[in-house]
């Protein structure tokens, strides 16, 4: 079934483990390109995190155009390969944006405060969860930018939200991706870190490529613990 930007993505579940008492927190963790919420499935249960909800979208399918117009899951049409001018499709941004924040409104409906969810994202998810993380109204816990970059990076002085100004983020990349290379990632965290000086903000890169490996999940775990306390 397609969704619209008015109804809830489609999306997996994790946890608590006390299902009766209820979730504390929440972790939104959104997907790379032609993956969906499965890919990162086997994760929540390796976190130490059991009073918190993991909750898994998946995007639309869409057309993508660097991969010959192939429909498949995606935040948003990829346009060109090369890092220059407007490669992504604003519009699909957008959508995307609302469909996110959308879910995050379906959590604090289950009576999770804002200030206890935060967004993780991997490659486009994790471009995904720093575009909405430095937008959204309220108040976050954390956001999480794995693998990622920065969209619309020349309108973000002006649509951030003085809410999140001082969110934690956590940058993690591989020195060898050939996917989305280590320096746009750096540009990311270096333009954030510069847009608002007192936010806690984290960089680590590791010798892998286009991946997650088990050091970068201990990080994860330890600055998840962090944020939602």
């Amino acid at each position: 079934m397609s969704q619209t930007e008015t109804e809830l993505l489609e999306r997996i579940e994790i946890g608590p483990e006390d299902a009766a008492a209820g979730a504390r927190a929440s972790v939104i963790w959104l997907h790379g390109l032609g993956a969906d919420g499965h890919d990162f499935e086997p994760i929540p249960p390796m976190l130490g995190l059991p009073k918190v909800r993991f909750v898994l979208p998946h995007a639309q399918v869409r057309p993508v155009t660097i991969n010959g117009g192939y429909v498949m899951r995606a935040w948003y049409d990829i346009l060109k390969l090369d890092f220059t001018g407007v490669r992504e499709s604003e519009d699909d941004i957008r959508r995307s944006q609302a469909q996110i924040e959308a879910l995050i409104q379906a959590e604090r409906a289950r009576g999770i405060p804002s200030e206890k969810i935060a967004l993780v994202g991997f490659s486009q998810g994790g471009a995904m969860a720093l575009h909405v993380g430095l937008r959204h109204p309220e108040r976050l816990a954390g956001v999480a930018v794995l693998s990622a970059y920065l969209l619309m990076g020349e309108s973000v002085a002006s649509d951030r939200s003085e809410a999140n100004a001082q969110t934690s983020m956590l940058f993690c990349h591989g020195r060898n991706d050939p996917v989305v290379p280590v320096w746009l990632g750096k540009a990311a965290h270096d333009q954030v870190a510069a847009l608002d000086p007192a936010r806690p903000i984290a960089w680590h890169d590791y010798a892998m490529e286009h991946a997650v490996c088990p050091e970068e999940l201990g990080v994860i775990a330890r600055w998840l613990h962090g944020v939602l306390g």
